[in-house]
């Protein structure tokens, strides 16, 4: 039996924000901002379910964690700081330090883990692209964490800050769309798999025929009313998730 992972992974990041942009009126398509991939461009998108990582700064009275050794085959790892380690813009985090590294990686890789996602600084990049791990992170670093931040959670909703001011929350087991765009989260609880896919196919049908209108000199707004009229219908038939 085909699983979700499998239908999600020829999509891209784009493909699935408009998705749920269109199918559950997510404003920003479960796009997580300001994200740079740093290396294993080359598998174009990766798709897994988010195993979640709290790192929290060192005084935390909670003790430090391995989370890496327990990471399931198939996941995306996330990682990220508290919120008191963030800040809305630029650099995004309050630390110079880097919370990931290319051992990080290079056990993940040997795990199945599919990416690693940090919501920090990164260190080691030549490590990740020699491994063709696909890593992505806000910046890097060149300092080890153990200074400033220990891992103390495992498998519990990440908040992250946004430039706007509003927190979004990646939970464990939510799937996670990754490529040179970033990533996308597509959270579960709110969220109908089946048919979210099923508009997102309809929906590349749709755009492939425009592009092929306008390649034939059809306006593009033309082009767009037909092709997509369809869209309206699977919108239509969409199902109850409550």
């Amino acid at each position: 039996m085909t699983s979700y992972i499998d239908k999600l992974s020829p999509f891209t990041t784009c493909d699935v924000a408009d998705g749920l942009l269109n199918c559950y009126n997510i404003e920003d398509g479960g796009y997580f901002a300001n994200l740079t991939q740093w290396s294993g461009k080359s598998k174009g998108s990766v798709v897994g379910r988010a195993y979640t990582v709290l790192f929290a700064p060192a005084s935390d009275p909670r003790p430090a964690i391995n989370y890496i050794d327990g990471v399931p085959e198939g996941s995306f790892l996330v990682i990220a700081m508290t919120k008191s380690l963030q800040c809305e813009f630029a650099p995004y985090v309050k630390i110079t330090q880097a919370c990931y590294g290319g051992l990080m990686s290079t056990r993940a890789q040997y795990q199945g883990v599919v990416g690693s996602v940090i919501f920090g600084r990164i260190r080691d990049v030549d490590e990740h692209r020699n491994l063709e791990h696909p890593v992505f992170s806000y910046g890097l670093g060149a300092c080890a964490p153990k200074a400033a931040v220990k891992a103390v959670a495992i498998e519990v909703p990440l908040e992250i800050l946004h430039p706007d001011g509003s927190t979004k929350t990646i939970d464990s087991g939510d799937y996670v769309i990754g490529d040179e765009h970033g990533i996308v989260g597509v959270p579960i609880s709110k969220v109908n798999l089946g048919f979210l896919i099923e508009y997102i196919e309809r929906s590349i049908e749709a755009d492939e025929l425009v592009s092929q209108d306008i390649k034939s000199g059809v306006p593009a707004k033309q082009s767009q009313q037909t092709r997509r009229e369809i869209l309206k219908r699977v919108l239509e038939s969409a199902p109850d998730i409550s």
